[in-house]
């Protein structure tokens, strides 16, 4: 009986040992760095390190915009009071005149004229 178990033992001792072997096998191709996955961790590392640079540059590259659309916003917005401004105080300035022919043009024009036909029947009224 304790033969058995001796010989049961030794067979568990080398299934683990082959089994310890083929695992680093796979291990050590895995780990490469010319081919596999080693290589595409590698790959895919590099690349997020140009991503977060190139982030880095965008975002201080849309600071700066930013920075520049609002002062131009603060400047338009200025000079939108100021137009505002100019144009309030042009309502309150007298009319010189301007082109009397050109007032009478348009005073023409605000006159609506109507022209009233007779028709045929008012004429019979007004002969009978």
């Amino acid at each position: 009986m304790d033969f058995i178990a001796d010989i049961l033992m030794a067979g568990g001792a080398f299934g683990a040992a082959l089994y310890c072997y083929v695992l680093s096998q796979r291990l050590k191709r895995f780990a490469t760095l010319e081919g596999g996955m080693g290589g595409a961790i590698a790959v895919l590392s590099s690349q997020v390190d140009e991503m977060t640079r190139a982030l880095e540059k965008a975002r201080g590259a849309a600071m700066v915009s930013a920075s520049s659309l609002e002062s131009l916003t603060e400047r338009a917005e200025a000079v939108a009071a100021r137009l505002e401004l100019l144009l309030a105080s042009m309502h309150d300035l007298p009319d010189t005149g301007g082109d009397p022919r050109a007032e009478q043009e348009a005073e023409a024009e605000r006159r609506l004229r109507f022209v009233r036909r007779r028709s045929h029947r008012d004429e019979a009224e007004a002969r009978a």
